[in-house]
């Protein structure tokens, strides 16, 4: 089946002043909640087809394959109804009611080899991954040592049926259904699983006693849409800890949807919270980049 974007969106300015008004998505925005492992995480991986990811050194990472997902789908738990609402529109996303979690986009494998590049282990580090689909960041970042991995999608969908996958239980899908002691995988200790909007994402982890404070933020094909770029920043500034970084992986343009790099760029720029480093431009095809936030120190403001 041959997807596509195809937004009917009102043509973009490079003003960035213009992005909260612009591009508006469809429907409300989504609450949002956490999903806690279920008793038997193995068994959603039944009859799964996995693809894997090789990356130089970095440990070998399975993700549940997005075709044979969606030739399941009468098998999964699917409230949402994403998958027909995608089949019916013929599209990748769906503003406001599918972000496309379901698909692992070509800029994670980007970020993915600069982490092999620069040989980060995340030893003790509290990791987010916003906008994670099948978890891949995240996962890389738990299996390399981080004390806690937390896990954010849009849709309870791709949390619920790709994220929490045989990379975090650390099993292959067993033979038939049985019951799993969480005890037994360590890893499923050190992660939460959250879905909704990130302003109602943000509001919910504020409750925690103490606030969560990340001190890396991965985040990739993300700036698609400018209507988001409000909510990404305001969970950006109030979740990252005062020495941590934010990894996002972009493209230059999101054709039909609007969005890309260099309009984030002037938006970060007007907000005078973060500074912007790029740390890798792609040169084939449509431009490619990743680029690194951090908080601005008192002397670059």
């Amino acid at each position: 089946m041959s997807f596509c974007f195809n937004f009917d969106l009102p043509a973009q300015t490079t003003n960035p002043e213009d992005t909260e008004d612009s591009a508006k998505p469809a429907e409300p925005v989504k609450e949002a909640n956490e999903h806690f492992p279920p008793s038997d995480p193995q068994f959603l991986l039944m009859d799964a087809v996995f693809e894997t990811v090789t990356v130089g050194a970095l440990p070998p990472l399975h993700f549940l394959n997005e075709t044979v997902f969606e030739k399941t789908a009468s098998e999964r738990e699917d409230e949402e109804k994403i998958l027909s609402r995608m089949a019916e529109q013929k599209s990748d996303l769906i503003s406001g009611v599918y972000e496309g979690g379901l698909k692992v986009w070509e800029c994670t494998y980007d970020l993915l080899q600069l982490i092999e590049k620069d040989g980060e282990t995340f030893r003790g580090k509290a990791v987010l991954d916003l906008g994670c689909g099948a978890g891949l960041l995240g996962i890389l970042a738990l299996k390399r040592g981080a004390r806690q991995v937390h896990f954010q999608d849009y849709n309870s969908t791709v949390i619920e049926q790709l994220t929490d996958d045989d990379e975090i239980t650390e099993n292959s899908p067993p033979p038939k259904k049985q019951a799993i002691d969480l005890a037994q995988h360590p890893l499923l200790t050190r992660c939460r699983f959250f879905s909704g909007d990130w302003s109602t994402f943000l509001a919910l982890v504020l409750k925690t006693e103490p606030p969560p404070k990340y001190d890396i933020i991965f985040t990739s094909e993300t700036i698609y849409n400018t209507a988001y770029y409000p909510a990404l920043h305001e969970t950006l500034h109030k979740l990252l800890a005062p020495d941590g970084l934010v990894y996002l992986a972009t493209k230059s343009h999101y054709f039909g949807v609007g969005g890309g790099l260099h309009l984030f760029e002037a938006f970060v720029e007007q907000r005078h919270v973060f500074s912007l480093d790029r740390l890798w431009d792609g040169e084939e095809g449509l431009q490619r980049h990743v680029v690194v936030l951090r908080f601005k120190k008192p002397k670059d403001t």
